[in-house]
């Protein structure tokens, strides 16, 4: 039975009794997005590239099953989504990082390749998710503010944060009733965020704690307490959801 077919049960109301797909789902956004869905009553299915993190993961959260691939494989990332066992209610994707590289620096043939796996990575979910997928239930993918700004170095960035959006709502047509949502994030502490930055890391929480009108920094709680709410309303489709804590609105 197809996520189109009428005798599939619409999906809506949180994640309690559903089972949310999470790729990227063994640290950050994603590990707190499936420890979130499961404090709420859910199962989780995690993905992640990281066998070790994927493993401690799995410790913590004790998911229905576990996949260890990198997902910027694509045709291996569709072939984990067409291959699960049934259908699932929802899938967040939060594989990826962004690019902060000078022009002078960039690798012509490296910045093509990863703005290019950037949207394959979405449109395999969504080619794998409409036999997947409950009438209703949610794509649900992570990109960022950042790039809003023109600014040295953010040529890749930009434009990825520029395609996106627009990406979403066309994926939102092609896939309904399956709803097809983006978060963009501005800076979200998480071990990413860390790795970019190294001996920086601190210095950019502080400027942010004194910044941003929220006066705190961007955890990966508030991501996941966002992607849970967009699961739930089952009126949400085609659109970009900013999470920066008033980033956006800040001069350089």
């Amino acid at each position: 039975m197809s996520a189109g077919d009428g005798g599939v049960r619409p999906v809506g109301g949180g994640p309690a009794g559903q089972t949310v797909v999470v790729v990227g789902g063994s640290s950050g956004i994603g590990l707190e997005t499936a420890r979130q869905v499961v404090a709420a009553g859910g199962d989780v299915i995690l993905a992640a590239r990281n066998t070790e993190r994927l493993r401690q993961a799995a410790h913590e959260l004790k998911p229905l099953s576990t996949a260890a691939f990198d997902a910027q494989d694509t045709e291996r990332l569709e072939r984990f989504l067409q291959e699960l066992p049934g259908q699932v209610d929802h899938v967040i994707l939060t594989a990826g990082s962004p690019s902060y590289t000078p022009l002078d620096e960039i690798d012509l043939a490296e910045a093509g390749r990863e703005f290019g796996v950037r949207i394959a990575m979405m449109l395999a979910v969504a080619r794998a998710s409409r036999e997947k997928v409950r009438a209703g239930g949610t794509l649900l993918f992570i990109g960022g503010t950042g790039g809003r700004r023109p600014a040295p170095g953010m040529a890749v960035t930009g434009a990825l944060t520029a395609v996106l959006p627009a990406l979403t709502a066309n994926l939102a047509l092609e896939v309904a009733p399956v709803r097809v949502n983006l978060i963009a994030a501005g800076f979200v502490d998480t071990p990413l965020s860390a790795s970019l930055l190294g001996d920086r890391l601190e210095a950019r929480r502080e400027q942010l704690r004194r910044t941003l009108p929220i006066g705190r920094v961007v955890g990966p709680a508030d991501v996941a307490a966002l992607a849970l709410h967009i699961m739930a309303n089952g009126a949400l489709t085609g659109a970009t959801y900013d999470i920066d804590g008033g980033q956006q609105l800040l001069a350089r």
